[in-house]
């Protein structure tokens, strides 16, 4: 028996795109980890090449430059001259996390979320039901009809009566109100582990989705820290971890405030996090407590999370992370909101977002 035989890794070489194409990819990459820093993910696009021959003699990191700048992806148009990302590279970056993350999805018709409701919707479906008073010219299905009428009064003497009259039967499309709450205290960078760049990507992902394909919903994001404040899709590239506490109630209330404001009749918030709460505000100061849950902290956690419930706005936390005592927490967050809660690895947390995402569109929140 010989065992097993290792040899160095090739990867198979990209058919099909240019060098720019093949480095732009990287970069892209890059640039998400340095949080918007272009000048920074240019250096280390620099060191790959040096320590893995990304480049070859034709084309240099210096032409890739070159391009980004022709083809509209990066400016050094500003007052010092330094590198600043345009808006085809935010869109690009959020295109390439929907197309990563949400790769598979199943293609549908855009701006449609389906009930399990059947009724006077407008989405058509291949249920028949009698005709009822109020029933529109559109919704009758004049083939059924007229097989109906020659069955019951034969094709001599042709009459139709209203007993004849079959309707198609539609489905009522929701339209749904998110609010994405991002944790971005320091425990989101400790121990070596990046965990605010899958969340960025996770977020940027779920607002191309929604802007694509249900046009008619809304998606507003948040970050809390020690305190919580709204950001612009278009910031999420930029954005980065701060030595904050993980003043979660902030986050929630705030969300609060943003769906109070919405006139959908379907509200949800999704919370990725990987710690328990660990700072309240109260008046202009903070009380913050790092060290296991905190009464104080918790109790006013857990209230909220009981008047979401009441407002029936479910709370679906995804926990990178899995503590025991974390996991005990999120339980009893969850049993209070009744909402849901998932426990994810990194490379998971895309497909459990919009799995949730979806199934909340099939029923009234």
């Amino acid at each position: 028996m010989l065992g097993h035989r290792f040899t160095k890794y090739t990867p198979p070489e990209e058919k099909g795109k240019s060098d720019f194409e093949k480095l732009l990819n990287i970069f892209m990459q890059l640039v998400l980890m340095t949080s918007g820093n272009v000048a920074e993910a240019l250096q280390w696009l620099t060191e790959v090449d040096r320590q893995h021959g990304l480049t070859n003699g034709t084309y240099g990191i210096g032409d890739f430059i070159e391009d980004l700048k022709k083809n509209g992806y990066i400016t050094d148009e500003g007052p010092k001259g330094e590198f600043k990302l345009k808006p085809k590279s935010e869109q690009s970056l959020r295109q390439s996390a929907l197309e990563e993350i949400f790769g598979k999805l199943k293609r549908t018709r855009s701006g449609e979320h389906n009930t399990s409701h059947s009724g006077r919707g407008d989405e058509q479906t291949t249920e028949r039901r009698d005709y009822e008073f109020g029933d529109t010219l559109e919704q009758i299905s004049v083939t059924d009809s007229l097989r109906n009428a020659q069955i019951n009064h034969g094709l001599e003497s042709f009459f139709m009566t209203e007993e004849d009259l079959e309707v198609m039967e539609s489905e009522y499309k929701t339209q749904t109100s998110t609010v994405l709450m991002i944790d971005i205290s320091h425990s989101m960078i400790l121990y070596g582990e990046d965990r605010i760049t899958p969340a960025k990507k996770v977020a940027m992902a779920l607002a191309e989705l929604i802007t694509k394909k249900y046009p008619k919903d809304t998606l507003d994001i948040l970050v809390f820290g020690d305190d919580a404040w709204q950001i612009a899709i278009k910031d999420l590239p930029y954005l980065h971890v701060g030595p904050y506490h993980t003043n979660t109630v902030a986050g929630l209330e705030l969300a609060m405030d943003i769906l109070r404001r919405r006139k959908n009749a379907n509200k949800q918030i999704f919370m990725i996090t990987d710690g328990k709460p660990t700072c309240i505000k109260q008046g202009i100061k903070y009380y913050k407590n790092a060290f296991g849950l905190d009464q104080k902290i918790l109790g006013a956690t857990l209230n909220l999370a009981t008047q979401l419930r009441k407002l029936k706005v479910p709370v679906t936390t995804f926990m990178i992370a899995t503590d025991p005592y974390l996991k005990a927490f999120v339980r009893e967050f969850t049993k209070a909101n009744n909402g849901n809660a998932y426990y994810s690895s990194l490379e998971g947390l895309g497909n459990l977002v919009f799995e949730d995402f979806k199934r909340n569109r099939t029923k009234n929140l």
